[in-house]
């Protein structure tokens, strides 16, 4: 049995993934220890996994971004981005690879499993071989790797084929790069050059295609087609649905096949505002021949103001192995584990994000025809009405969903991660540093 070392960022969407692996590197009999914030330190000895916690330095509330630093309100555009990328993920660096080293000091680690915005993970990978073990990205949000078939990360601007595309792709890399995370990219590479004796090596947002493996919790069908794929990158399959417990309302038996049920939700985290989704799919719906479910991602249901038209029924959870088998239409805002889980199901989707990793999400969504892509965060009712009239009555957006879903459904994250994970432990050289030294 191996030892592994899980390092996240202080962030619900990022947790929550990573504490699915530690369960199941458990279960096989493996040790694990599990590097977060101190918010989560119940939730890691819940699953059995021993916690450590992040230095003081960086133990940011990723949750409440705006609540850690109220200079960030307000910021949209390349500024967000900006700001972003340089106080929540890159200044914490130094202090992540401080407690991973403490670490791999005090006892032995067979691999380091993190996800591409722990930039400890980073630098950690830019010592020698003989000196750390393996660091493994677990691909918990689309795929970054660097190609020349893509545009850059985080813009959200989807394939366009042939040396036309190829150029267009080198000329918003230059700008990503060069302009718009230009003062980012100088800060991480001093921080790299202080802590390692070493630039970061590239593109701070590209870091996770240089890393030792890197395990992609999707398919190929869910992701841009690149000739140059770094061959550290494996396809796995979406994460299975973690058991939900979650009680059926009072209002289930509605779901009775009599009409199409579309879901909206807004999540767990970005709901502090049903109008950006919620509210414009219960107004662009409230006449039409279909149920309207809702959930509030924990929110209490008096959260939706005002009253509900006949046709919504509403609850804080629902059990989605219950309900994706029930539903016709997927309304989100983007998150990536719920866009796999309905696409699982060969269900179509209209989504609406365009911040975080959501705007490659949706871009993706689109770009593959199992989904509509609203190009927004906030939408009106007539955009959503008219998106889920789209889904509903062009057959493509279905049978895209169920051509990715039958992928997803022919894939075992579980074993993929299995046969990186030994294959690279197995392969790897010996530390020559000796823990406690």
């Amino acid at each position: 049995m191996s030892s592994y070392l899980i390092t996240c960022t202080p962030a619900h969407g990022h947790v929550v993934p990573l504490l699915q692996t530690a369960r199941h590197l458990l279960s096989q009999g493996h040790e694990v220890s599990f590097l977060t914030s101190r918010r989560y330190a119940d939730r890691v000895a819940n699953a059995g996994a021993r916690f450590l916690p992040l230095p003081e330095e960086a133990e940011i509330d990723l949750d409440d971004a705006d609540g850690a630093f109220p200079e960030r309100v307000g910021l949209t555009g390349p500024a967000a981005l900006r700001f972003d990328m340089s106080n929540l993920f890159v200044r914490p660096g130094a202090a992540q690879l401080s407690a991973v080293r403490a670490e791999l000091a005090a006892r032995p680690v067979d691999a380091v499993l993190t996800e591409p915005l722990f930039v400890g993970g980073a630098l950690l990978q830019l010592l020698p071989e003989q000196d750390r073990p393996p660091v493994v990205v677990l691909g918990i949000f689309p795929l970054g790797a660097r190609s020349k078939d893509t545009a850059p990360f985080g813009l959200g601007v989807t394939p366009s084929p042939g040396p036309i595309g190829r150029l267009r792709n080198a000329a918003l890399r230059m700008v990503a790069e060069k302009v718009i995370f230009g003062g980012v990219q100088k800060e991480a590479d001093a921080m790299a050059r202080r802590e390692v004796g070493r630039d970061l090596g590239g593109f701070v947002l590209d870091w996770a295609g240089r890393s030792d493996a890197y395990v992609q919790f999707t398919v190929p069908e869910f992701e841009y087609p690149r000739a140059d794929l770094p061959a550290s990158v494996h396809f796995a399959g979406p994460l299975p649905p973690s058991a939900s417990d979650a009680p059926l309302p009072s209002w289930w038996a509605d779901l009775d096949g009599s009409r199409p049920v579309v879901h909206v939700t807004q999540g767990t985290i970005a709901n502090s505002d049903f109008g950006q989704l919620v509210h414009p799919t219960i107004t662009a719906l409230a006449a039409a021949d279909v149920l309207v479910v809702v959930s509030t991602g924990g929110r209490p249901l008096d959260a939706l103001a005002g009253r509900l038209p006949d046709n919504v029924r509403v609850a804080e959870y629902l059990p989605y192995d219950r309900l994706l088998p029930l539903t016709d239409v997927v309304v989100t805002n983007g998150g990536y584990g719920g866009v796999q889980q309905s696409l699982a199901h060969g269900i179509p989707l209209v989504v609406a994000g365009q911040t975080e990793d959501k705007v490659e999400v949706c871009a993706r969504v689109g770009w593959s025809g199992a989904g509509v892509n609203l190009r927004t965060s906030t939408a009106s009712p007539k955009q959503v009405g008219d998106a889920v009239t789209r889904v509903l009555t062009d057959p493509s957006f279905r049978a895209n969903a169920e051509r990715i879903g039958a992928a997803m459904r022919d894939s075992d994250a579980w074993a993929a991660l299995d046969e990186v994970l030994s294959g690279t432990v197995e392969s790897w050289p010996h530390m020559s540093i000796a823990p406690g030294a």
